[in-house]
């Protein structure tokens, strides 16, 4: 997500992205992308956009290789905590805009010397991984808890289409829940983050999410990434009978309803993302710019209008440059010239 080509640096200068007046800011637009280019603050640019949220990951097997003595405690001498995160939270602070944090990778500490999309063994590690998050940066008050378990290779175990994982899972959160909660109540906790397809469908996911005593696990939003190629409409129904995208969110709602009867949760959709242009190494679709617009324009609008959508992220800022061995992710709100595409004004106006 983060790496940009150096080519843009001039063209992201605070000047090169201004504008007569910012969009205004809006909690219903979330998105994804670096805090600095070159050096160069991106935040400008965030603002320019309207962006309410900024979103970012941690991984707690980067921040904690050895198991802290006092895991709750943030200045624990085995915690590695990133620097150029403290500096964006507070760029994000200085330009009003909020962080949200996804949390996810077990270190091999915690789930038995296993690669880190394996769960920990012990739920209570994450949890207090969690809290020390939490208090080292008290101003967040966003988490997502580990990002689209349900996509083979982000989370095991998990069998295609059975219980573990959600299982498994659902224990995670609900320890999570429990730890953010403890250090500031007004901490909010996003799980499920399903997105439209994965190795257990959306719907599967949440009907399995359930704790050992079958109740569901504590959440505040329901974290979800309703990925599509088609324009975004509510009411369209499931994609191919099964799959959530936007035309899902209204029956994706309604199963949530009756997973927590007593409260309305309302729906984080943390990405999305319309690649552009030429095949991708992510998608099995893309489109042309002009009809990339079309479908962020609308996506927004959904958010906008459907009171069910707490935020909707965009993924990227920036096209990707091909990976060794892969091509190009050119999904970006701005190219790798720091020409902003036609899905920049798409979003800014959502």
């Amino acid at each position: 997500m983060q790496r940009v080509l150096t080519v843009i640096c001039l063209a992201l200068t605070l000047g090169g992205v201004s504008t007569p007046a910012d969009a205004a800011p809006s909690r219903k637009k979330a998105i994804w992308g670096p805090a600095q280019v070159n050096g160069a603050s991106q935040f400008p640019i965030y603002r320019d956009l309207g962006a309410g949220i900024w979103q970012t990951r941690v991984s707690w097997a980067a921040v904690a290789p050895t198991r802290p003595a006092a895991p709750t405690n943030p200045g624990d001498p085995a915690y590695r905590w990133p620097a150029e995160l403290d500096a964006a939270v507070a760029d994000a602070s200085r330009s009003g805009i909020a962080v949200a944090i996804t949390l996810s990778d077990a270190p091999g500490w915690a789930n038995g010397g296993r690669a880190r999309q394996w769960a920990p063994r012990n739920p209570r590690d994450f949890a207090n991984f969690a809290a020390a998050a939490s208090r080292r940066y008290p101003g967040v008050r966003h988490w997502l808890i580990w990002g689209e378990p349900s996509r083979a290779g982000n989370f095991e175990p998990l069998p295609p289409g059975r219980a573990t994982g959600p299982r498994a899972y659902a224990r995670i959160l609900d320890a999570a829940y429990g730890s953010l909660k403890s250090v500031n109540r007004g901490n909010l906790v996003i799980g499920g983050n399903t997105f439209t397809v994965g190795a257990v469908s959306p719907l599967a996911w949440l009907r399995f999410m359930r704790l050992p005593g079958g109740r569901p696990p504590r959440l505040d939003l329901y974290g979800h990434n309703p990925f599509t190629r088609r324009v975004p409409r509510l009411g369209d129904g499931l994609l191919n009978g099964r799959y959530v995208d936007f035309g899902g969110l209204d029956t994706l709602a309604a199963r949530l309803d009756d997973q927590y009867p007593r409260a309305r949760k309302r729906l984080f959709l943390s990405e999305f993302s319309v690649p552009t242009g030429k095949p991708n190494r992510i998608f099995n679709f893309f489109t042309s710019e002009q009809e990339a617009a079309t479908i962020i324009g609308a996506g927004y609008r959904v958010a906008r209008r459907y009171p069910r959508v707490y935020t909707l992220g965009y993924f990227s800022l920036y096209d990707e440059p091909a990976m060794p061995g892969g091509g190009e992710a050119l999904w970006g709100l701005i190219d790798s010239n720091g020409r902003r595409k036609p899905g920049y004004a798409a979003y800014r106006g959502g």
